[in-house]
């Protein structure tokens, strides 16, 4: 399995609606708010051999009150 986080700036007074969203569809580990440039925080982890940028656009990215994401792909460092 391949460990990503994926940011996401939701648009003004739909950060709520967009976690509740997200939670229904249960693709992430876990899920924060954050403060600064991006409101949530994902940690997903998509299965070995699926493609992650399908994964993104066919499960967070349609999600209506997304303005912006930005997935960052994590490696065993060790």
């Amino acid at each position: 399995m391949a460990c990503l986080f994926v940011q996401i700036r939701c648009k003004p007074g739909k950060t709520y609606a967009v976690a509740d969203a997200i939670l229904l569809k249960e693709v992430h580990s876990e899920m924060y708010s954050t403060s600064g440039d991006f409101d949530l925080l994902l940690k997903i982890y998509v299965p070995e051999g699926q493609d992650i940028g399908r994964f993104i656009n066919d499960n967070i990215s349609p999600i209506e009150g997304i303005e912006r994401t930005l997935t960052t792909l994590t490696f065993s460092a060790f």
